[in-house]
C-alpha cells in the first residue's frame, strides 16, 4: 500500500487531549451498546415449528442441534449452488471463530447453517480450514424462514430452547453481524480503518471498494486449509 498522507505530528500534551476528547464518545457508545444489549435481553421471543435440518451425520431435528444447550446461534453462510468458491465475506470472516468451547459455560452453541448440501458443505469447511460446526438447510424451508433464503444474503439467529421446544430470540443481518466477532473491531483502530469508499476519512487517505479488502476463499484456503489443498 502506497501511503499518500499521514496524521499530523503533534506533542504529546495536544494528543492526549485529542484522546481524551474522543474517549468521552467511545465511553458514551459503550453504554448505549450496554443498553441495547438490554433491550435485547428483555425482547419477547416467538415459538417455533419443528424443522430438521442436515449434519454430519444426517437429519437432526433443530432442537437437537443444541445438544443439550438451552441456546444455540447459528451463522447463515451464503451458498453459491454449482461454484467452487463461496461467499468471500461469509468465509473470511466465519474464519476466526476457532475457539468457540467457552459458549459452554454459557450454556450456548455456535454453529454455521447453509443452503449448500451437506456433502458439499463438509468439504467447503475442510476446504478453507473452517472450525465451526456445519449443518445443512437444503430442501427444508428453516434458512428461508430466518431470513437467509437460497441464493440470498447471510444472517445471524439466536434461540432459546425448552425441553422440544425453540423459540427464536433475536436475528440480524448485513453490518449487524460485525459485533459477534474481533474482526473490524480490530481493523477499525488502525490509523487507516477500513479503507472503504463510504467512510469519512482525512484527505488522501487510502480507500478501496466496500468489501475490496480482507482474504478470499481461495487465499482463506491456502492460509488454514489442508497443505496442497488435500
Amino acid at each position: 500500500m502506497n501511503v499518500t498522507a499521514l496524521p499530523p505530528v503533534t506533542d504529546h500534551e495536544t494528543w492526549q487531549r485529542e484522546l481524551d476528547a474522543l474517549r468521552v464518545r467511545e465511553k458514551a457508545a459503550t453504554r448505549e451498546l450496554d443498553a441495547v444489549a438490554a433491550q435485547r435481553r428483555r425482547l419477547p421471543m416467538v415459538e417455533l415449528p419443528e424443522y430438521t435440518l442436515t449434519g454430519a451425520e444426517g437429519p437432526v431435528r433443530l432442537a437437537d442441534v443444541f445438544q443439550g444447550r438451552s441456546q444455540l446461534i447459528t451463522y447463515h453462510h451464503m451458498w453459491f449452488e454449482g461454484k467452487q468458491w463461496h461467499c468471500p465475506g461469509c468465509t473470511g470472516w466465519t474464519s476466526q471463530f476457532t475457539r468457540l468451547e467457552f459458549l459452554d459455560d454459557y450454556d450456548a452453541r455456535f454453529v454455521i447453517v447453509t443452503q449448500g448440501p451437506i456433502d458439499e458443505a463438509l468439504a467447503y469447511r475442510a476446504k478453507v480450514g473452517n472450525r465451526m460446526e456445519w449443518y445443512s438447510t437444503a430442501g427444508g424451508p428453516f434458512g428461508a424462514d430466518m431470513g437467509a433464503p437460497p441464493a440470498a444474503g447471510f444472517a445471524v439467529n439466536v434461540f432459546l430452547r425448552d425441553g422440544d421446544t425453540v423459540y427464536r430470540t433475536w436475528h440480524t443481518d448485513g453490518r449487524g453481524t460485525e459485533q459477534l466477532g474481533h474482526f473490524h473491531g480490530l481493523i477499525d483502530v488502525l490509523p487507516f480503518g477500513r479503507q472503504e469508499d463510504w467512510q469519512d476519512v482525512p484527505d488522501g487517505w487510502p480507500q478501496r471498494p466496500t468489501y475490496g479488502h480482507g482474504n478470499g476463499p481461495e487465499e482463506i484456503a491456502r492460509l488454514y486449509g489442508p497443505p496442497n489443498g488435500g
